[in-house]
């Protein structure tokens, strides 16, 4: 899709850019909340550096307040995190990892690697059930990419 194209070009550029990735992270959220109308919270989990035992929020954009820090066991994030995996919930009622607002109705999780390594994940939350075809996974997962480029231009790591 060309809405797609023009996105992932503004991503693309952007994070080629001296702004870091932490300006990049928050770009991509805010543009694709703007921009996608079924994304009703978009935001970015970074692994915790302490521990690695947990996820913590960082730059988001959307219409509700969400968990702030969770731990890799939990959650369709936690999932993601372990699997190194997408994972796409298109009906979040039917699946018991599922932990945010009871507003939400479909959601896709998707790794971000640095080193080969699980360092951050691009989180898509919407009010729509099947929201998430393999079209939008595909696009998610490549603005997922250009983020995981920027972190690693920025030397962030999970060691």
């Amino acid at each position: 899709m060309a809405q797609y194209d023009e996105l992932l070009k503004e991503f693309d550029v952007n994070g080629r850019s001296s702004r870091g990735a932490t300006a990049l992270m928050e770009q991509v959220a805010q543009r694709l909340h703007e921009a996608m109308t079924r994304y009703n919270w978009v935001g970015f989990y970074l692994m915790e550096t302490s521990s690695h035992d947990a996820l913590v929020l960082g730059p988001h954009a959307g219409s509700f307040m969400p968990t702030l820090r969770i731990p890799l066991d939990k959650g369709l994030c936690g999932a993601a995190a372990t699997s190194g995996k997408t994972v796409v919930v298109n009906n979040v009622k039917a699946d018991s990892r599922y932990l945010g607002s009871d507003l939400v109705k479909a959601n896709i999780v998707v790794p971000i690697f640095t080193k080969k390594r699980v360092t951050a994940e691009l989180c898509i939350e919407s009010y729509f059930a099947d929201t998430f075809t393999a079209a939008e996974q595909t696009f998610i997962e490549s603005c997922a990419a250009v983020v995981g480029r920027a972190l690693e231009k920025d030397g962030v790591a999970s060691t």
